[in-house]
């Protein structure tokens, strides 16, 4: 019930509560406001609830403690419950091929996000229901969600969503329940559109396609109430790269419409990062020339970068990061003479401690590597890949490295290939 109570999988407390405690429901769904039948579907894994309202209705019908759901005490707990300091298990040192301690880091924050990582961090519920919020609080709040957006570094989705749902969540509650002048009331919308897209993202890493899909339409209308172009571009681009494998002329019309919305006076790593997103979308949907242009359009937007500050949610693009999306593309327009090469030297550059995106990474190169019929280096790539993937919470390295690994079981007589075969059953 704990588990299900921390990540917000409602579907799993509604059934828990009818087999454990007889709560019918019926009852359920009477106490929650919800549809009976809807209770239902969820109990049966259809569906999520993911509004702050709908979370903070369950809480107080079932009487779940509000800090394991992200929220702040409810009405009807008599004293905050104190948090016990994390207790974080000495990891296992496990050293690289290069002798770098990369799995140690990456269990050792993971172990600490568990635990409560966030609790180094000033909390939300500092700032009292119904307080006057001052003009400082948004920009404190986004400061400290770039201090978290640093666990996407080292973690899955399926470690993050939960920390970054609830930050969420408790912005939502100031914009709720805080007194505010106007111009702080955009400056927290926009606070809430950058961390809507946190959210959806770590969904979106962690298989939970439709929290993120909802979570990303929230941030695009938050961002448009704040008026927010580059949030609401960003978050359109989000929902482009989600769609373009259901609805590939979807996908390019969404992110055609992130570069208009954000427009020509983004800043340099905005347009740059929208323009990736565009270049993905014609590659994926096969339209090489359109590929290219957006590919040469972001790197145009790069090179205007005069040193201004950027927003936080963009300091990952940079030249290589680009170089790394180019071989991306082109190995998605099956040009592995072109792929390989640009992803050879950006990876080279890469550290392992970035485990999950060196792992997708890898995958392009190792697809590009079986098209160009290089079968023995395909294996040691994606031998790799999975080295690198073993223990992150993320669903997507194993999805991107399923179509190569059985293409791979088509050259079962070569010993490289047996290997890896061997390493993806474990």
């Amino acid at each position: 019930m704990r588990t299900a109570i921390a990540t917000h999988d409602f579907g799993t407390v509604f059934r828990l509560a009818r087999s454990e405690a007889a709560i019918s429901y019926s009852k359920i769904a009477a106490e929650c406001d919800i549809k009976p039948e809807r209770v239902g579907a969820l109990a049966r894994g259809h569906g999520s609830v993911t509004t702050f309202e709908k979370i903070a209705q369950i809480a107080d019908a079932l009487r779940i403690p509000g800090h394991m759901l992200g929220l702040a005490p409810r009405p009807w707990e008599s004293t905050k419950p104190s948090a016990p300091a994390p207790v974080v298990p000495a990891p296992t040192i496990t050293e690289s091929q290069d002798g770098e301690d990369t799995v140690r880091r990456r269990e050792f924050f993971k172990a600490s996000a568990g635990a409560g990582l966030a609790i180094g961090l000033p909390e939300l519920d500092q700032i009292k229901t119904g307080r006057r919020i001052g003009h400082i609080i948004p920009d404190q709040l986004r400061k400290r969600t770039a201090r978290l957006r640093r666990l996407d570094d080292v973690l899955g989705g399926g470690d993050t969503y939960r920390v970054y749902l609830g930050e969420h969540l408790a912005t939502k509650r100031l914009l709720r329940d805080g007194d505010y002048a106007e111009e702080t009331g955009r400056a927290l919308l926009s606070v809430l559109a950058e961390q809507a897209q946190q959210a959806g993202w770590a969904a979106f890493d962690g298989g939970k396609h439709a929290d993120a899909g909802s979570l990303y339409e929230d941030s695009y209308q938050a961002a448009i109430q704040a008026g927010d172009t580059a949030l609401a571009g960003n978050a359109l681009a989000f929902l482009a790269y989600q769609k373009i494998s259901d609805d590939r002329q979807a996908g390019i019309e969404i992110a055609l419409s992130a570069c208009h919305i954000a427009g020509p006076d983004a800043p340099p790593g905005v347009r740059a990062l929208l323009q990736e997103r565009l270049a993905w979308a014609y590659a994926v949907a096969g339209h090489a020339s359109a590929t290219e242009q957006a590919l040469n359009d972001a790197e145009t937007a790069l090179s205007e970068d005069d040193g201004a500050p950027q927003p936080d949610w963009v300091a990952w693009v940079d030249r290589n990061e680009l170089q790394i999306m180019t071989g991306r593309c082109w190995t998605e327009l099956r040009r592995p003479l072109r792929a390989v090469p640009v992803l050879e030297d950006a990876l080279a550059k890469y550290d392992d401690v970035h485990a999950r995106d060196k792992s997708l990474y890898l995958s392009w190169l190792a697809d590009s590597y079986m098209a160009a019929g290089e079968v023995e280096q395909a294996a040691s790539i994606t031998s790799r890949a999975l080295e690198l993937s073993a223990g992150v919470a993320s669903v997507r390295p194993r999805q991107r490295l399923a179509p190569t690994l059985r293409r791979l079981g088509n050259h079962r007589d070569l010993p490289a290939v047996v290997d890896v075969l061997a390493r993806a059953q474990a």
